[in-house]
């Protein structure tokens, strides 16, 4: 399946209509608590609504990812990444690979 990826250009996060939506919502949630671990950050981001009953949902990744792993020049190649006419910096698709035996 393709997949269509779009990025804010950088120093946009003033587009993002969902951070601006929550963002007021999750500061005045935290009332000043002293976020002293991860626990208690995503415990107030979780408990978030707002006024129009918009509610956040929030986990912690505990998972362990690898770090420094290299990706082959025949691992990148393989990847099909076609630009968007359009800031083909930031607006892409990638494809299924045609050889998917690596």
């Amino acid at each position: 399946m393709p997949i269509f990826v779009c990025h804010f250009p950088p120093g946009t996060s003033k587009w993002n209509k969902v951070e601006h939506r929550l963002f007021s919502f999750i500061s005045t949630n935290w009332r000043g608590e002293p976020l002293t671990d991860y626990e208690i950050i995503v415990r107030l981001i979780a408990k978030t609504t707002t006024a129009r009953g918009l509610q956040v949902t929030c986990t912690l990744d505990r998972r362990k990812y690898a770090v420094e792993k290299t990706i082959s020049d025949a691992e990148m190649n393989a990847i099909r990444i076609v630009k968007d006419k359009f800031h083909g910096e930031r607006n892409y698709t990638i494809s299924p690979a045609l050889n998917t035996h690596l």
